[in-house]
C-alpha cells in the first residue's frame, strides 16, 4: 500500500471517534509482529534513584521571591530609596526607587528557616524545604523563559523536561501517559509539554480541571471489542507497510498513540475520580473553599497520579505577573496554593510516596527589588527563587542569595541548567549521558551546560 494513502486511511477511520477511539486494551498481535517495542517501558537508571517521580508546580507570571520565600531584612531597611540596576537580563541600566517586602517574614520550623506570612500552612513544612535564592536564567520575557524553564532552549524547538525524563527511564503504569500536564498555561504554549523530536509518546498529555478532564476518553460509537477489532486491522495494515518500509517514525508513533490511549480508556476515569476521596480529604485540599479549589483539585489529582506510576507531573498556576497591585493579588495567589501544596505534602506523607517523589516550585524568573507603578516589580532573570522538597533533598535549607540592591544572584547561584541537572540526577539519570540523535549530532536536556547541585543534596 502507497504510504500516502495508507495514512489516509488512517485519518478516515480515526474520523469522528476521538484520539482515544483506536486503541486497545493490549498491543495487537500484528503491531508485536513488527517488532514493535514499547517506548514507555520501564529504564534502568544510571545509577540508584533517589526518586521515582517529579511534581513541578509552575507558577506562570514570575512569582516575586521578596514578597515568597527570599528573607531579605536588607531590602525592607532601603525601602524608598533611588537605586540604579542593571535591567532585567543585565544590559543597560533603569533607575527607581527600592520597595521593602510588602509582608513580613518569620522563623519556621526546627531549622527557622524565614518564609513569608502569606503561607501559613507551608510554612508548618518548613523543615521540609529547600529554597534556592541564587537561581538565574537567560531571557526576561514571558514566553521565552517559560520555554527555557521547561526545555532548557528558547531559540530552539526542544523537548520538555517532562518528555526527557520518560524518554530516559519510561514509566511504571503501562495503561497511563508517563508525563500529565494538568491546567497547562499558555505561556509558553504547548512547547512547555511537548516531545519536539522525540517519539510522540513522550510528549505530556494535557488535561484540564472541569467537567471532562481528559475529552473523548469515552467513545459513544463503538464497543471495546469493536475497538480492539477495528485496530487489529489497523495493525496488520501497519505490518505490511513496516516490512517494506523499516522505519517510519511518524506513523509509528500515531499507532502507538492509539494502542495507549484505549488502553487511558479503561484506566484514567478511576485514577482521576477525586469523588471517591474522603470528605476529610477533600476538606484538607481546599476542595470546599472557592478560593482554594480550583489548585487544591489540581494537588489532589497529582497525589492520584503519583499513587498510578506517573512519571512526570506538572501543575500550572497563572496569575504571577505582578506589575501593579502586587500587595492585593500577591495576597490571591498565595491564599490559592498555600493549603492545598501543604496538604499534598502531608498525604505524600502519610501514604509513603514522600521519600521518592520530587517536588519542585516556582516561575519563568523573579522580580526587582525596584517598585514599579507604586505597587509593583519588573521582570529580573538576574535572580530569583525556587524550591525543591522531597526525596534526596535537604530539608530546612537556605541556598544562595541575592543582591538586595541589583536583584542579581550573588552566591552559591543556580542556573536553569543547573536545576534540570539536578533533577535528572535524583531520577537515576547522567544528564550528559541521556541523548539523542537527531540531524546529526546529540541533543540532551542541558545543552552542553548544566552541574549537579550536590550541596542541596541528602
Amino acid at each position: 500500500m502507497n504510504p500516502i494513502n495508507r495514512r489516509d486511511l488512517l485519518r478516515s477511520l480515526s474520523c469522528g471517534f476521538g484520539y482515544s477511539a483506536l486503541a486497545g486494551l493490549t498491543t495487537s498481535s500484528a503491531l508485536a509482529a513488527t517488532g514493535y517495542t514499547n517506548p514507555l517501558a520501564l529504564k534502568a537508571p544510571h545509577f540508584p534513584a533517589k526518586v521515582k517521580r517529579v511534581i513541578f508546580m509552575y507558577m506562570a507570571g514570575a512569582p516575586s521571591q521578596w514578597e515568597t520565600f527570599d528573607y531579605n531584612p536588607e531590602l525592607e531597611k532601603a525601602d524608598d530609596k533611588e537605586a540604579t540596576v542593571a535591567s532585567a537580563n543585565g544590559q543597560g541600566r533603569r533607575n527607581g526607587k527600592l520597595m521593602a517586602p510588602r509582608y513580613k517574614f518569620a522563623p519556621n520550623g526546627q531549622s527557622g528557616l524565614m518564609i513569608s506570612d502569606r503561607f501559613p500552612n507551608l510554612a508548618k513544612h518548613a523543615d521540609s524545604l529547600c529554597i534556592l535564592n541564587g537561581m538565574f536564567t537567560d531571557s526576561a520575557a514571558h514566553p521565552q523563559a517559560s520555554i527555557f524553564m521547561h526545555t532548557g532552549s528558547f531559540t530552539f524547538v526542544r523537548p520538555s523536561m517532562g518528555s526527557w525524563s520518560v524518554y530516559g527511564l519510561g514509566t511504571e503504569n503501562q495503561n497511563m501517559p508517563g508525563f500529565i500536564t494538568i491546567n497547562p498555561t499558555n505561556t509558553g504554549g504547548a512547547q512547555n509539554y511537548g516531545s519536539a523530536f522525540l517519539p510522540a509518546p513522550y510528549q505530556g498529555t494535557p488535561v484540564t480541571i472541569g467537567d471532562e478532564m481528559v475529552p473523548n476518553i469515552k467513545n459513544p460509537a463503538m464497543s471495546t471489542t469493536d475497538q480492539r477489532k477495528q485496530l487489529d486491522f489497523l495493525q496488520t495494515l501497519n505490518k505490511e507497510y513496516m516490512n517494506k518500509a523499516k522505519v517510519d517514525g511518524e506513523l509509528e508513533g500515531v499507532i502507538q498513540s492509539y494502542e495507549l490511549a484505549f488502553r487511558m480508556q479503561a484506566s484514567v476515569p478511576g485514577i482521576i475520580g477525586i469523588d471517591k476521596e474522603t470528605d476529610a480529604t477533600k476538606e484538607m485540599y481546599g476542595l470546599n473553599d472557592a478560593s482554594t479549589k480550583t489548585f487544591g483539585t489540581q494537588c489532589l489529582l497529582a497525589r492520584r497520579l503519583a499513587e498510578a506510576g506517573v512519571r512526570f507531573i506538572e501543575l500550572g498556576n497563572d496569575g504571577w505577573d505582578h506589575h501593579n497591585n502586587l500587595t492585593q493579588r500577591m495576597a490571591n495567589g498565595t491564599k490559592a496554593i498555600d493549603q492545598p501544596i501543604a496538604a499534598l505534602f502531608t498525604d505524600l506523607k502519610q501514604r509513603g510516596l514522600w521519600d521518592d517523589t520530587l517536588i519542585v516550585w516556582g516561575g519563568e524568573f523573579g522580580r526587582t527589588p525596584i517598585g514599579q507603578n507604586g505597587d509593583g516589580r519588573q521582570h529580573n532573570s538576574r535572580g530569583f527563587s525556587m524550591w525543591l522538597a522531597g526525596g534526596g533533598i535537604k530539608g530546612g535549607m537556605r541556598y544562595g542569595a541575592c543582591d538586595p540592591a541589583s536583584g542579581a544572584a550573588v552566591s552559591d547561584k543556580v542556573h536553569l541548567h543547573d536545576l534540570h541537572a539536578t533533577m535528572l540526577h535524583l531520577m537515576g539519570i547522567n544528564h550528559e549521558k541521556l541523548t539523542y540523535r537527531y540531524a546529526g549530532r546529540d541533543f540532551r536536556l542541558t545543552d552542553v551546560h548544566g552541574r549537579v547541585v550536590k550541596e542541596i543534596l541528602s
